[in-house]
C-alpha cells in the first residue's frame, strides 16, 4: 500500500475508544486539523481524571470543531477546549446550540460547586486546593462560536473539508456527520461517516436515523452491540412503567428516577401524564428535580412543532402534578415527604448532582424504589448498585442498600444491535474500513460479530484510545503515537483503584461491626495495621506484578 504522509489524512481516537463517554475524534490534513466532538469522561476515577489533563493535541491549532449532538460525553470539553485556546467555529444544528445554551453553563455550575465543596474537605485535611475543568464564564465564550447548520446542508468547515448533517433519531437536534476532504493526489474526494450516536426505530420524540450509502470510511457507534431490546410498543412501554409505578405507590414510598435531563426526563413525562390521565396509575406529585431538565424541558417546548407528540409533550408540561423545584432548599425539602411520590432528577449515572442526596437520604429504606432510566458505564454509581451492591459510598458516608433497584431501559436513545446492523448496511458499501467505536468491550465484539458475516473481518477495526490511523484511498494503516497513552487500553470501562478503595472500606466497616466483641474487632484492626506498615515489596508486590 503506497501512503504519503503529506497528503493522506489521519484520523485520531482520543475517546469512546473501548468505552461509551469522552467522544472525541480528530482529523489531521496537510492544510487542517479538526475534531468531531470533543467529550466529557464518565464512569470510574480513573477516566473522569482524564478531564483535568491535557488535550492530546494543542488546542489552538484546532481549526474548527463539528458536534453531532449536546450530551455532555459529546460536547463537555468544549468550554475547556476554548478556555485553553482553541478560537475557531463549533458547526453543530440549531437545536444543539440550543440546548448547549443550558448544558454547558450548567456543566460548569455543577463543576465550580462540587469542587467549593471538595475544597472545603482539603482545607480540612491539609490538602491543597483544586480547580474545576472549566467555569461559567468559559462556557459563555464557548458559546459565542457556536455556528448552526441545517440537515443536508453542505459547508466547507476548514480548508479542503465540507461536512453535511443527517438526523441521527438519538436527540433533539442530533446528527451524523458526512464529511467530505479534497486530497491532492485524486480527482475525488474522500467521504468518512462519523456515526454520533444513532437512535433506535421506535423513538418517542424523533423519526427514523438516515444517512449516505457509499462512503469511505464510517465511525460507527456500538453501545448496544452484543443486545436486542424487545420489541415493544409505545402502549407496551407504557403498561410496562405503570407496573413499577404502581409497585412504588403500594409500597407507599417515593419513585426516585435518575435520569438524564435531557430528553430522558421528557420523555418519562410524557409518559407519566399519559398513565395519570387514563387512571392506570395513581395521581401523585412528579417532582423534576434538575435545573437542567426544567431549562432544557422549556427548549423543547420550544421545539414541539419540530418533533413527534409534541403537542403531548406541551400537555405533559403543563400537568398540574409537574412540579419544577429550582433552588437547593426546594430540592432537600422533597425528602422531608411521606408516602408515594415520584422524583426525577440528574445525573442519570448518578455520578453527580442532586440525584446523589436523594439517593443517600433513600436508598436504605425499604419502601422506596430506585428506576435506572437509561445506560449506566462500568464504575459509575448506578452500575454499582445494579450490580446488587448492599452498601455504598455517597459524599463520604456510608449508606446500606435497601431500596428496590431495576433498570427500565426502554427509553433507550441508542439502537439496539439489530438496528445497529441495519443501520451501517445501510451505508454500504463502505469501500475500506469501518471503525467501532463508543462502546464497552462486549458491545464492540458483538457488533463487530454480526457485522462480519456481511463485510470482511478484517475490515472492522475496534480503536483503543489515542489510536491513530492513515487513512488512504486504498484503506487505512496505523500511525505510530509519539506520546505515551493517556490510559492503559485496560483502564477503559473497567473498575479502578477508587472504586476497590471504597468497597474495602465498606467491608472493613462491615467485618469491624459484625465482630463478635471488643477482642475480635481490635484483631481486625491489628490485622489491617500490618497490611499497612508492611513494605511495598512484601504485602502488596504481588498485587502490582
Amino acid at each position: 500500500m503506497n501512503v504519503n504522509r503529506d497528503t493522506d489524512p489521519v484520523l485520531r481516537f482520543h475517546g469512546a475508544a473501548h468505552g461509551v463517554t469522552g467522544s472525541c475524534y480528530e482529523i489531521e490534513t496537510p492544510r487542517a486539523r479538526i475534531l468531531v466532538d470533543c467529550g466529557l469522561f464518565q464512569g470510574s476515577k480513573s477516566e473522569r481524571a482524564l478531564n483535568y489533563g491535557a488535550f492530546p493535541f494543542p488546542p489552538d491549532a484546532i481549526d474548527a470543531v463539528i458536534l453531532t449532538h449536546a450530551h455532555i460525553d459529546h460536547s463537555g470539553l468544549l468550554p475547556k477546549l476554548v478556555k485553553q485556546g482553541f478560537a475557531g467555529p463549533i458547526h453543530t444544528t440549531r437545536a444543539t446550540i440550543d440546548l448547549c445554551s443550558v448544558m454547558l453553563p450548567d456543566a460548569a455550575h455543577i463543576q465550580e460547586m462540587e469542587v467549593e465543596q471538595l475544597n472545603r474537605r482539603n482545607a480540612q485535611r491539609g490538602r491543597a486546593p483544586v480547580e474545576p475543568i472549566y467555569r461559567q464564564k468559559d462556557a459563555a465564550a464557548c458559546m459565542t462560536l457556536f455556528r448552526a447548520l441545517g440537515y443536508g446542508e453542505w459547508t466547507t468547515v476548514a480548508e479542503g473539508l465540507r461536512a453535511r448533517f443527517w438526523n441521527a433519531g438519538h436527540l433533539l437536534g442530533s446528527a451524523s456527520v458526512e464529511l467530505e476532504i479534497d486530497l491532492e493526489h485524486q480527482n475525488t474526494p474522500m467521504r468518512i461517516l462519523f456515526s454520533g450516536d444513532i437512535g433506535p426505530g421506535h423513538k418517542l420524540l424523533h423519526t427514523d436515523p438516515e444517512g449516505p450509502a457509499g462512503v469511505d470510511y464510517l465511525v460507527c457507534e456500538s453501545t448496544y452491540g452484543d443486545r436486542d431490546r424487545p420489541d415493544v410498543s409505545p402502549e407496551q412501554r407504557r403498561s410496562m412503567l405503570g407496573d413499577v409505578v404502581r409497585s412504588a405507590a403500594e409500597a407507599n414510598g417515593p419513585l426516585i428516577v435518575p435520569s438524564f435531563a435531557v430528553e430522558r426526563t421528557q420523555e418519562l413525562l410524557v409518559d407519566l401524564y399519559l398513565l395519570m390521565k387514563a387512571g392506570e396509575v395513581p395521581t401523585a406529585p412528579i417532582f423534576v428535580d434538575s435545573p437542567l431538565a426544567t431549562r432544557a424541558s422549556t427548549i423543547f417546548e420550544r421545539h414541539a412543532d419540530d418533533i413527534e407528540h409534541g403537542d403531548v409533550l406541551r400537555q405533559a408540561l403543563s400537568s398540574p402534578q409537574l412540579r419544577f423545584t429550582e433552588t437547593i432548599e426546594q430540592s432537600k425539602a422533597i425528602n422531608r415527604l411521606t408516602g408515594f411520590f415520584v422524583v426525577i432528577a440528574a445525573s442519570g449515572m448518578c455520578d453527580a448532582g442532586r440525584i446523589r442526596h436523594h439517593l443517600k437520604a433513600n436508598l436504605w429504606r425499604r419502601n422506596a424504589t430506585v428506576m435506572m432510566a437509561g445506560y449506566q458505564a462500568q464504575g459509575s454509581l448506578g452500575r454499582i448498585l445494579l450490580d446488587g451492591a448492599q452498601r455504598v459510598r455517597i459524599q463520604g458516608e456510608e449508606v446500606e442498600v435497601k431500596a428496590r433497584i431495576s433498570l427500565f431501559d426502554l427509553y433507550s436513545g441508542h439502537a439496539d444491535a439489530s438496528e445497529l446492523v441495519a443501520w451501517a448496511l445501510a451505508r454500504t458499501p463502505v469501500k475500506q474500513t469501518v471503525f467501532l467505536t463508543h462502546g464497552e468491550e462486549e458491545g464492540l465484539v458483538g457488533l463487530s460479530g454480526r457485522l462480519a458475516g456481511s463485510m470482511p473481518s478484517d475490515q472492522i477495526i475496534m480503536p483503543e484510545l489515542d489510536n491513530a490511523f492513515q487513512l488512504t484511498s486504498h484503506g487505512c494503516l496505523p500511525v505510530d503515537a509519539n506520546e505515551p497513552r493517556r490510559l492503559k487500553p485496560e483502564k477503559i470501562a473497567r473498575l479502578d483503584w477508587h472504586n476497590d478503595l471504597s468497597k474495602l472500606l465498606l467491608d472493613v466497616t462491615e467485618a469491624v461491626n459484625t465482630a463478635a466483641d471488643e477482642r475480635g474487632r481490635a484483631a481486625i484492626i491489628r490485622r489491617m495495621r500490618r497490611a499497612l506498615d508492611a513494605p511495598a515489596h512484601g504485602a502488596f508486590a504481588s498485587d502490582e506484578s
